[in-house]
């Protein structure tokens, strides 16, 4: 079966992809698919799902009263300035 293949449309894109390959000794193809796993972590705000739950239980994981918290901030509207 063929491989597939990546292709770079930008030549920016494609000019700092080359550069990084070959200052990390990896394949271009490489280069990219671990930038765009670090951008989804990243900007996504993509956390693995099992790294997530062992952060959150760490930092004590207990029930909270969301009806509590969104009542406690909650603040009424003062209405139309005329």
């Amino acid at each position: 079966m063929a491989e597939a293949r990546l292709s770079i449309r930008s030549a920016k894109a494609r000019d700092l992809a080359r550069r990084l390959a070959r200052r990390e000794n990896r394949s271009i193809v490489d280069i990219v698919e671990r930038a765009l796993e670090f951008y989804e972590i990243r900007e996504a705000c993509r956390e693995p799902a099992a790294s997530f739950y062992a952060s959150f239980s760490q930092q004590g994981g207990r029930d909270i009263d969301l009806e509590a918290v969104i009542k406690e901030g909650r603040q009424g509207h003062k209405g139309i300035d005329r």
